[in-house]
Parts: C-alpha cells; structure tokens; sequence
C-alpha cells in the first residue's frame, strides 16, 4: 500500500550553496498525492513544484526542480532518497528559502525523523515503473544506465585523481532496509580545489568541513572525525542516484548502473526512458512485488550509529 508520515516533520538548516537558513516542514498527504515541494515565501504566483524528472533544470552540483513560473527547490537529493528508501510515497514539503537544508550532508537527518514519527500506509496500491528493456546515456567518460530487474538495484563506480578516494565500486539491492542500513548516512564530498572554486564563484557557501561535507585533498581527508565508511564517496554517489530516481515519480523496479554519472546525467536517463514508451510501464504492485520495494518493511532498529 502507499503510505505517508504520521505527523508533520520540521527541519532548520543552512543552505549548502546559499548559506541562507531555510525553515521546512515536511506534511502528511492524501492517496496518489505523490512528492509536492511549495516555497512559502513565494506570496504571489505559482509556488507549488511536482518533485517530478521534467521539473529538473540541469546544473552540476546538485538536483534542481523549477516550475513554470520560474519558482525553483534546489539540493533536493538527500531528501528524495531518503522519501525513497523510507518508503514514503505522498507528502507535501513546505519550504521558505530556495533549498533544502543541508544538515550534516547525508539523508540521516531525514530517514531518522521519518522513521521516529513513522508512517501511515494508505490503503491504495502502490504504481511502479518496471523497467522493460535496456536504456542508457553516455557524456564523455560517464555512463548510466536503466535495465530490467524484479526490483531496484543500483551499481555504482567512482574513479578520481585524489588518492583518499581513487576508485570505488559498490552494488545494492535497495529492498528490505539496505538504503537505510547502508547508505543513509554517507556525506557530500568533494576536493579542496572543488571547494576552493565554487567559493569563488559565489557557491558553497554553507558548506563546513567540520559540519556538513567531507574534504579530499591529494591523500588526505580533511574533514575532522574522518570517514564514516571507507568507501564513503561511493555510498553517498549512490544516495544522490536514488533521490534523483525517485524524481520518476513512483518507485522503479529496475537495475541502474552508473559509472562517473552525476545528478545531470540521470535525469537525462530519466528523460531517456519516458520518451520510449516501449521502455517502461506502469504496474500496480502485489504484495510480493511492494516487499522488494525500497523501504519496504523498514525500522528504526536498521538506523546506523551516526558518527
């Protein structure tokens, strides 16, 4: 069945690229509502955003959705993946500020209110997207890539120049708890150069190495405490896949492969994979097919000890 939060959440944060203080509140909503993000400081016009894969306007560093009036959400990853991996499927998110909090650069925030209110489950099936042949995208040396599965599994390979990080290469199946248990917790990370850059073009201007990212630089690890996982980066790579996943709409049902893809190059997947409509349908799931679903069945107990 689909299912929503028992009571409404609330988060105060920083902005990873504004800086700015945001105040979001995450609601309770109806059957077949889907993910619906409304900018509260938008008093005039359209301030309502499907969190929806045509709503996506392309940037590189993080997932943007903007409506027709212009109203934009950015940094809306972290909270979509942990929706997903939660098994959250209707909610309306209210927000003051152009994007969402980053907190400390990981889903775990969110999954770990989500699963403390817990859910209601809805009593309407749940619509996935079955995957129903090979679908794939390519830009330079990266590559992602949608195949036919009986329930979501993500493959992800990283490969960069900084020996902290090198390469890295990690398979999930997102059923029974596994986003939860294994990746939730996984912070946004990037060089120092990186950093170095964006500041000086006026972007990540709330991020905080002691806070709410992880820093490489050549061999080193900058940020204090070290890594949570030694594979830290391939973890949160695939975090950021399943919350720009879930811009689908609904859940898939479906292998996705990626290699060096960003937030820009699955969406372009996405865009890939509904202009074939001999690529996907549509199916109302049993109970069999809902208990590979992510989130399905998932508890506090699976919630990792934060570090």
């Amino acid at each position: 069945m689909q299912a929503t939060l028992k009571t409404p959440l609330r988060f105060v944060g920083t902005g990873l690229h504004s800086g700015a203080q945001v105040h979001m509140t995450i609601h309770p909503a109806s059957a077949d509502y889907g993910i619906w993000f409304k900018r509260t400081d938008k008093l005039l016009g359209d301030a309502m955003i499907p969190a929806r894969w045509d709503m996506v306007e392309q940037t590189a560093l993080c997932t943007r959705i903007v409506n027709t009036s212009g109203v934009t959400v950015s940094t809306i990853e972290h909270l979509m993946a942990a929706l997903s991996g939660c098994g959250v499927h209707n909610a309306l998110i209210e927000i003051d500020g152009p994007e969402v909090p980053i907190l400390d650069g990981s889903a775990a925030a969110f999954v770990h209110a989500i699963l403390k209110t817990g859910m209601i489950q809805q009593g309407v099936p749940v619509r996935a997207i079955e995957i129903l042949k090979p679908v794939s995208v390519t830009r330079g040396d990266a590559h992602a890539k949608l195949t036919p599965a009986d329930e979501l599994r993500i493959d992800f390979h990283i490969d960069f120049v900084d020996e902290a990080i090198g390469q890295q290469t990690k398979g999930l199946n997102m059923a029974n708890g596994s986003f939860v248990r294994e990746l939730c917790d996984s912070r946004t990370f990037c060089r120092k150069s990186d950093v170095d850059a964006m500041r000086a073009n006026g972007l990540a201007l709330g991020g905080d190495l002691a806070e709410n990212a992880v820093v490489f630089d050549g061999d080193r690890v900058l940020s204090p405490g070290g890594l949570r996982h030694s594979d830290e980066p391939v973890r949160h790579k695939m975090l950021d896949a399943l919350g720009d996943l879930a811009l689908a709409g609904a859940p898939i049902l479906g292998r996705y492969c990626g290699d060096r893809a960003g937030h820009s190059l699955t969406n372009e997947l996405l865009r890939t994979l509904f202009a074939d409509p001999t690529a996907w349908r549509f199916v109302e799931c049993s109970p069999a097919m809902a208990a590979r679903l992510p989130g399905a069945g998932v508890h506090m107990a699976e919630f990792p000890a934060v570090a």
